[in-house]
């Protein structure tokens, strides 16, 4: 491999001569080979058009040449096309701040910038990484402002994933409208509920779990750009700070705004809390939600097998015929690792002190990588799961039949005890309440027939007076 020498403040370093990074990337290669795992593209793509709105902002305020600004931008650019994503090869785990992979970034961009200037790679007399590049920038205000936006971004593709899951368990909420089926509290039986009622209240639950994350999306929109080294804009232009947030916002298409305080955004990072926070919330849903689709179909001879989920694979190595709910379990692993992902960034986002967070590329690196699994295993969790599971309406009409605690109906009529002494019958027995009701003729049959109908139980309905007025003219 061909060589280049490349020198910084601490002496000297080979580099690959074809690589378009430099000496500062080439020191964190070495120092970090800790987990393999690169910078997140969405992460990559933030620090790219942060890059050209700030060489737009330099230029335009006359700070760095034009035809310097010019270079860096189309170079910025291609960052943001994902064209040098083979270049960006610091470890997410790295030196405190996001040192590292900003000056992955400056350097990329410099000797794309050069080469577009003429120059051969190396030669940052033409385009410097630090000089201009990150002119009027620190790490300390550009990586918290790259992964803000970079999470801003993802959670875009979230919300449109979760959306498509939520859509899919509506309209199954929709089809199963009619299928009457007992409800469950304590795992044990309780009064019928529809099918179709469960469906609609996953899709209810992430609905609202949407709204959580665009809640966080909206405290990500707030940037400390132009905040220099410790919050107090150092070394930049009094106007900048605005002018390169309004670039930024053109250049990524996000509404975004610049902080009235600058201290605030760097020692603080409350928005990638509240962003992790979502995603492990929206986590603990999805863990819920699936675990109940495992349960409703789980049999099909022993079990519940209310709902049959679509067969992906076979289930067994040694059992023949045997189907697991394989999107079902899938998505409650990669829950379980959001939540833990948040453990992580919660530890992260407390550990700052004073005018900084050094531990900001732990948060990036599991805010990101919870965003990116969540929203692949959502989407598939609709497509290969949900729009594919079919009823088993005579297991759900038999268990909307068998529960004994339809005799919960019976309460305002003959009273909670004369009811529950029906429901331990019920259970002794094996007979249904109804039909234990019906022996005692405690009610006309045809009203004791409308008390106890599964579906009215799945509505608030009216007291039926005549049984009420019976029920009381026989206990006097």
């Amino acid at each position: 491999m061909k060589m280049r020498t490349e020198k910084d403040s601490l002496g000297e370093r080979q580099v690959p001569a074809e690589a378009y990074y430099g000496i500062q990337t080439q020191r964190a290669i070495d120092n970090y080979p800790i987990s393999g795992y690169r910078a997140h593209a969405k992460l990559i793509r933030a620090m790219g058009m942060i890059k050209k709105a700030a060489a737009m902002a330099n230029r335009e305020l006359k700070l760095v040449d034009a035809k310097r600004t010019g270079a860096i931008i189309q170079a910025a650019e291609e960052v943001l096309a994902g064209k040098f994503d083979d270049q960006f090869v610091v470890d997410a785990y790295q030196a405190g701040a996001g040192v590292s992979f900003h000056m992955n970034a400056n350097e990329v961009i410099a000797n794309r910038a050069i080469e577009i200037l003429g120059g051969t790679r190396g030669n940052y007399e033409i385009c410097h990484p630090n000089d201009h590049v990150n002119f009027g920038q620190s790490t300390n205000d550009v990586f918290p402002t790259a992964m803000r936006l970079a999470s801003l971004l993802l959670l875009d593709d979230v919300v449109q994933s979760l959306g498509e899951l939520e859509r899919s368990f509506a309209r199954k909420g929709k089809a199963f409208d009619h299928i009457l089926k007992s409800g469950r509290t304590h795992m044990m039986d309780a009064v019928p509920v529809r099918l179709g009622q469960e469906f609609a209240a996953y899709a209810t639950a992430l609905r609202r779990g949407a709204g959580v994350l665009q809640q966080a999306q909206d405290l990500l929109r707030e940037l400390g750009l132009g905040g220099s080294a410790v919050g107090t804009g150092v070394n930049t232009h009094p106007r900048y700070q605005k002018l390169a947030v309004q670039h930024l916002s053109k250049v990524s298409g996000q509404k975004l705004i610049p902080t009235d305080d600058l201290r605030y955004t760097m020692q603080s990072n409350l928005a990638m809390s509240v962003a992790s926070a979502a995603l492990r919330n929206l986590a603990l849903e999805l863990i819920r939600i699936t675990n109940d689709l495992r349960l409703l179909s789980s049999g099909p001879n022993t079990g519940l097998a209310e709902i049959l989920l679509p067969a992906l694979q076979p289930g067994s190595s040694i059992m023949p015929g045997k189907i697991n709910p394989v999107m079902a379990e899938l998505s409650a692993m990669v829950s379980f690792q959001a939540v833990g992902a948040d453990l992580a960034t919660a530890l992260a986002v407390q550990a700052g002190q004073l005018e900084l967070n050094v531990m900001m590329p732990a948060m990036a690196w599991n805010v990101l990588h919870s965003a990116e699994i969540m929203k692949n295993t959502m989407r598939l969790l609709a497509e290969k799961c949900v729009d594919g599971i079919t009823v088993n309406e005579a297991r759900c009409r038999y268990y909307a039949n068998a529960t004994i605690s339809i005799a919960a109906a019976l309460n305002p009529y003959i009273g909670y005890a004369a009811a529950a002494e029906i429901a331990k019958e019920s259970v002794k027995t094996g007979r249904t309440v109804t039909e234990i009701a019906l022996e005692r003729k405690l009610l006309d049959e045809k009203v004791l027939r409308e008390i106890l109908d599964p579906y009215r139980m799945t509505e608030p309905a009216p007291p039926i007076e005549e049984a009420r007025k019976k029920a009381k003219k026989a206990g006097s």
